[in-house]
């Protein structure tokens, strides 16, 4: 096999690794958090945006709020997961970019003014930043369950302000008993690869 990263990196970050459903009562610490944070944050972006903003619900009175926002199959586990965290896109990320990325910090003014773009990349650059988030959970040898069966509105309203647009509820923790269903097929590399 070609790649450089241990076999067992591999299979801690993708073959072996699943989307939980039920956790056991093992806390995850704002260590954990931290440490997963300061990995992922070196995640590639455009203009080296940073519009993901992670608001971590630990609180039992903000978690009853939250689960009223979620869809129904969603509630139970999202009550009972150790740590949820609400992943959200900072949609005036451009105001940082001016530090974030120095080497042209007209980027702010010149590709980002108007707030339709910078809602577009916002939206994009979180998703990317999520997806990291997800693997860094995994490198931090706990169990993610993200989610995006939710009211966006209504976890909006509750959480966030109206700069801010949620994309992916993730439930956080060691992975419970009948965490995980079978694993789902993939697609193979012929049918996903083009080459031109």
């Amino acid at each position: 096999m070609s790649l450089v990263l241990d076999p067992a990196a591999q299979d801690l970050l993708f073959r072996e690794a699943r989307t939980a459903n039920t956790f056991t009562d093992e806390p995850v610490t704002e260590e954990q958090v931290q440490a997963i944070y300061d990995l992922v944050k070196f995640g590639p972006t455009a203009f080296n945006q940073t519009p993901l903003r992670i608001t971590l619900v630990r609180s039992a009175e903000a978690r009853e709020r939250l689960v009223q926002h979620m869809a129904e199959g969603n509630q139970a586990k999202t009550a009972s997961a150790p740590l949820v965290a609400i992943l959200s896109a900072d949609n005036e990320f451009h105001e940082e970019l001016p530090t974030l990325f120095p080497a042209f910090p007209q980027a702010k003014d010149l590709f980002f003014a108007e707030r339709p773009a910078r809602e577009g990349s916002a939206t994009l650059n979180a998703a990317l930043q999520a997806a990291y988030f997800i693997v860094g959970i995994r490198a931090a040898g706990l169990a993610a369950g993200p989610m995006t069966g939710f009211d966006a509105e209504g976890i909006r309203k509750e959480f966030l302000d109206d700069d801010h647009t949620p994309l992916v509820v993730v439930n956080i923790g060691k992975p419970g008993e009948g965490a995980s269903y079978p694993r789902s097929p993939r697609l193979p590399y012929e049918q996903v690869v083009t080459t031109v």
